[in-house]
């Protein structure tokens, strides 16, 4: 008798049973397979429609900064405001992962994972064209939206301040706390989008559980990090070279090490290996099935 027949639970009906499918979580290998497609689908897009879409994402990615900076001035003087305000550094994931922007620390994984199963000089060229462009619109988008809040009289003093401080904060750290940082950045941001296939239904509450979680720990994300350091350029407290040495270099490679280099590899070695066992698995099977016939 088959066993996983014989461990089912007795009297079900097959509606029943059909919606017992239903609601078992994929298997890790599928959650793979999705993300896998969607990469491979990227790295199909044109530069151009890589490029808008990646711009959009970083002027979008502007709300994370508004959330957090306005209610941090909201709740000035209680206790736990700059903890609650947390809650805003999701604003601008949120709209960015909801709209189907192009965001970089995304493409760390889905972009990734297409390379890994088919490691070609062809894909590795795709990744390389999709990652810059996307990272240059990304990073345009940015300082566009920081300089249009610092310059246009949108926000109050009080906001402003907010603004300036959150900045400040970043930049309290070195290229090594910002490296560190970064790389568990990334590795949130992929383990956020891992997790988005398996419960589609949860992907709002799994976008604001992660990112409130990235501004609460102060962990360091190139996009969202270059609205906060641009907003301190642009009021002249923090020079470029500042911003691009002491904050964006050592960020971009901890968000690329956390995203790709430790996600994205152990994620894939995961897979194959089941592949692999269930491939031996099948061919024992048909070793078996071989010999009763022989027998």
């Amino acid at each position: 008798m088959d066993k996983s027949n014989s461990d089912k639970t007795p009297a079900l009906s097959p509606s029943e049973e059909r919606e017992v499918q239903k609601g078992k979580s994929p298997r890790a290998a599928v959650v793979h397979e999705i993300i896998r497609l969607q990469g491979d689908q990227e790295l199909q897009r044109t530069v151009a429609a890589l490029w808008w879409s990646a711009l959009a994402a970083g002027l979008s990615m502007g709300l994370s900064m508004m959330g957090m900076g306005l209610l941090r001035a909201r709740l000035d003087g209680i206790e736990g405001a700059v903890a609650i305000s947390s809650i805003g550094y999701s604003a601008g994931f949120l709209a960015v992962i909801l709209a189907r922007q192009q965001l970089f620390t995304e493409n760390t994984l889905t972009a990734v994972l297409p390379v890994m199963n088919k490691p070609t000089p062809g894909n590795f060229g795709r990744l390389g064209k999709l990652w810059s462009v996307v990272l240059a619109g990304n990073l345009v988008g940015t300082l566009l939206v920081a300089y249009v809040m610092l310059r246009l009289p949108i926000f109050d003093a009080q906001t402003d301040a907010a603004f300036l401080e959150i900045g400040r904060k970043l930049m309290e750290n070195d290229t090594i706390q910002m490296f560190a940082r970064g790389v568990v950045s990334g590795w949130m941001i992929a383990t956020m989008v891992w997790m988005i296939p398996a419960q589609e239904n949860a992907k709002f509450w799994i976008i604001v559980m992660i990112t409130t979680l990235m501004g609460l720990g102060d962990f360091t994300h190139i996009v969202v990090g270059s609205v906060e350091a641009a907003y301190l350029v642009f009021a002249g407290e923090l020079g470029w070279m500042e911003f691009w040495l002491v904050f964006a270099a050592p960020t971009l490679a901890g968000n690329i090490v956390g995203g790709s280099f430790i996600f994205a590899l152990i994620s894939h070695a995961q897979i194959r290996s089941d592949v692999e066992l269930q491939q031996a698995e099948r061919e024992r099977q048909r070793e078996r099935v071989a010999q009763q016939d022989e027998d």
